[in-house]
């Protein structure tokens, strides 16, 4: 997920606003809701804007290893709602709260757990849903950056790896440079093609549903931005908004007020009981997503330091967020040199094909648990 997670956990009060109406509920008894109608409709905007930076020849430029390291996320994703699912079985609970503690909050992060809270809640009984999808979304991040510089320190001591660069490579040039300004009109524009995208997702969402299918919105608008960025810039000069200041800024203003808006609205007395397993779950998914690390993306990735800095970026997407990956890659680089086709692939997956994959993968689940 976004940058702007960061800041909305570190600058606003919505975590203490939630804690201190779980104390005022533990006194009284009083529960206070809030009004989310406006929290639903920011999501759809943030995989749009995920969408319209999909361009294909983008994704094309990270090559092989850029489907390599998809192919094993995916296997991955599907790795880490069995071990959700089997330590919840394993615990007596209802396999769905593993799935929960699995790829929807885990790799999803707490977007997408937030997203499919709903449909847990009304189409499968799991009332307290989004309290544990935000829990398990929360804690993974702590554990994402505790993982991966052990991670990297590990492989790259331990095989002596060096990387091809200088380690005094400034970071901008790891990352690209400076990006354009932000203008009035170039504002406009890129809400412009996001409303365009949300109304082709609503659209393709109605045209499953009568086809008897049913996927989330949030979904169908990843596509609709998809199908666009792909074929309108193709059909003319457009100025389009992939990759822009605008963009980020929407994307990232969307996020943030949806994140806040679920963290205050949180009940956490829900969830007290839980508390144990959902510890206990995550410890399991720590240890899967360190062992997978190590064992077959740094093999798969080549084995070299560049694989080994993907490690530290994957810690940070099993269990974390985009963020959280790019935090671990750049302080791995800053320490031991740079490593570009990390800085490439990583964002590529984490922030594009996972959330695609990673619905289609729940469906199937939900489909499988009923």
């Amino acid at each position: 997920m976004s940058r702007f997670f960061e800041i909305s956990i570190s600058q606003n009060r919505s975590p203490e606003v939630c804690l201190l109406l779980a104390v005022v509920h533990g006194f009284t008894g009083i529960e206070v809701g809030f009004n989310l109608a406006t929290r639903d409709f920011l999501l759809p905007y943030f995989f749009a804007a995920i969408g319209l930076n999909a361009d294909i020849k983008t994704l094309i430029s990270g090559g092989r290893p850029l489907l390599v390291l998809v192919a094993v996320t995916i296997l991955y994703m599907i790795l880490q709602n069995l071990t959700g699912v089997g330590v919840a079985s394993l615990l007596g609970l209802n396999p769905l709260i593993g799935l929960l503690g699995g790829s929807v909050s885990l790799l999803g992060g707490h977007g997408t757990a937030i997203a499919w809270a709903p449909r847990f809640a009304a189409s499968h009984g799991v009332s307290n849903a989004l309290e544990i999808g935000i829990a398990c979304a929360t804690f993974g991040l702590v554990l994402a950056s505790l993982m991966g510089g052990p991670i990297a320190r590990l492989l790259i001591r331990g095989n002596k790896l060096q990387p091809r660069l200088p380690p005094r490579e400034s970071r901008r040039e790891l990352i690209g440079g400076e990006a354009e300004s932000i203008s009035y009109f170039s504002l406009l524009r890129t809400l412009f093609w996001l409303n365009v995208s949300l109304a082709l997702g609503e659209g393709l969402h109605e045209a499953l549903q009568a086809a008897g299918r049913n996927l989330p919105l949030f979904v169908c608008t990843l596509f609709g931005a998809i199908l666009l960025t792909n074929t309108v810039p193709r059909l003319g000069r457009f100025q389009w908004p992939a990759n822009s200041r605008s963009l980020t800024i929407i994307s990232e203003i969307s996020l943030g007020i949806f994140l806040t808006m679920s963290l205050m609205s949180l009940q956490l007395w829900t969830i007290a009981e839980l508390a144990g397993p959902i510890l206990t779950i995550l410890a399991a998914q720590f240890v899967v997503a360190f062992l997978f690390a190590i064992v077959v993306i740094f093999r798969v990735m080549g084995r070299d330091y560049e694989a080994a800095v993907i490690c530290s970026g994957f810690g940070g997407i099993s269990l974390g967020a985009t963020p959280t990956a790019m935090a671990n890659m750049a302080a791995v680089a800053q320490t031991y040199g740079p490593a570009h086709r990390a800085f490439i692939i990583v964002p590529l997956v984490s922030g594009f094909f996972v959330d695609i994959s990673n619905a289609l993968v729940i469906q199937r689940f939900l489909n499988w648990l009923g």
